[in-house]
């Protein structure tokens, strides 16, 4: 099954057609196709890969947006035990889960 490495939102993702994940918030509607076009590594069928320097030109990755959330929420807590001062902090962070569709290496 091919494989591609696309980077979004300052992270790297393992992809493969079918694959579900949660990246960083895109700025497209549910429902819409989105386009990869960072695509770092791209592997066919035969396991021969094709390595970007560091992206590779041409190269796309397709998937479609299935919905916009939020995170669990993470706390922060600050204490310093002598002045009795505490600060407490909380956040959401926002996503997008996207359904990858397909693969197009460099023509």
């Amino acid at each position: 099954m091919p494989f591609a490495v696309i980077k979004t939102g300052g992270k790297q993702y393992l992809v493969e057609p079918g694959k579900k994940l949660k990246i960083e918030k895109l700025p497209a509607e549910v429902g819409e196709s989105f386009s990869f076009d960072e695509v770092l590594l791209v592997a066919g069928e035969k396991g021969d890969a094709k390595i970007g320097t560091p992206f590779m030109e041409g190269a796309k990755v397709e998937a479609k947006v299935l919905r916009h959330g939020r995170a669990k929420k993470i706390t922060n807590l600050r204490y310093h035990s002598k002045t009795r001062r505490r600060r407490k902090q909380g956040h959401r962070q926002h996503f997008t889960e996207v359904e990858i569709a397909t693969i197009r290496p460099v023509p």
